[in-house]
């Protein structure tokens, strides 16, 4: 696993002063898929209070700022694992307002297209896939753009704090035609869609957050608090626990089972294909707020199903 930060002055690994060039070098020889993983708003590398490295980007997360799982661990990287691959644990500074943390984003997706050309330069042979919550998302969208076609294979979004046109202008560039878009997304979100969509202005009138969903060829939508969906997934041996929130912006990777759905999806995604995941899936997800107002003990299969598998 290579920890590597994007700030103002560039790319450097976390906490070394080696230069990042001969550690990429020395990373080629690495079999199987390298696996980009990042965190969203109010992380700040660095800040032992709110470091992604000592937290979700962490072998061994510490319980601060909330207690959270290991996505380093839950996606094959842990060191009793006997799984290949590449971890690069990504750190940007999502400190500050949300319009500045957004700035950041943005700028820090620009530099991560310089680091997955050159991996992709590297090993053309070698799927590149990439991981992110929240605002997170918003530097793979960044990144497409910029990058060679087969640059970027799959990106799991997990509750995008994005707009669904960017995601489908970032989509439509040449790399984005090439590459799968799953985007993980739950009503428990509502909440936060609606607020990312107050402060932060759409590209396009009457845009909305990817919490909507996603209509295009190579993007699928999976919506984790649908029995219907959760049922689907179990079917193919992807089990993911029944939601207990009504309201929980984290949901998408605490909840029991999502980690590992990650790993199979990344690396099993010649088997998981988004034509297998879309087959036994609703032809659209949810609407907002439907599972905040939602009776209690809603029946299985309206998105507030609290009993649902």
């Amino acid at each position: 696993m290579i920890r590597i930060n994007l700030m103002q002055t560039g790319l450097h690994l976390h906490d070394s002063p080696r230069p990042l060039a001969p550690v990429l070098r020395s990373a080629s020889r690495v079999e199987g898929p390298v696996i980009v993983m990042t965190h969203g708003y109010r992380y700040q590398p660095g800040n032992p209070r709110i470091c992604p490295h000592r937290h979700i980007l962490s072998l061994d997360p510490e319980p601060q700022p909330h207690p959270a799982p290991s996505w380093p661990g839950g996606l094959g990287f842990a060191p009793a694992e006997d799984t290949p691959g590449l971890a690069i644990a990504l750190g940007w500074d999502g400190s500050g307002t949300l319009w500045q943390a957004r700035r950041r984003a943005i700028l820090a997706g620009q530099a991560l297209a310089g680091l997955l050309a050159r991996l992709h330069h590297q090993r053309p042979d070698r799927p590149i896939h990439f991981i992110g919550h929240s605002m997170g998302v918003e530097l793979a969208l960044a990144a497409l753009p910029l990058l060679p076609p087969g640059a970027l294979t799959r990106i799991i979004s997990i509750s995008g704090a994005v707009y669904a046109g960017q995601a489908q202008q970032a989509l439509r560039s040449p790399a984005g035609q090439v590459a799968e878009f799953i985007n993980v997304t739950s009503r428990e979100n509502d909440l936060f869609d609606w607020l990312f969509e107050r402060a932060i202005a759409p590209p396009h009138r009457r845009d909305r957050a990817i919490g909507a969903g996603l209509d295009l060829p190579n993007a699928v939508t999976l919506q984790l608090d649908c029995a219907h969906t959760l049922t689907h997934l179990a079917r193919l041996g992807l089990t993911v626990a029944a939601p207990q929130s009504r309201v929980c912006h984290r949901s998408g990777y605490l909840r029991p089972g999502a980690l590992t759905l990650y790993r199979h999806l990344l690396r099993q995604s010649h088997w998981l294909t988004l034509d297998l995941l879309r087959h036994g899936l609703p032809p659209h997800p949810a609407p907002r707020w439907s599972r905040i107002f939602a009776p209690a003990g809603a029946r299985p299969g309206l998105p507030f199903a609290p009993n649902a598998s």
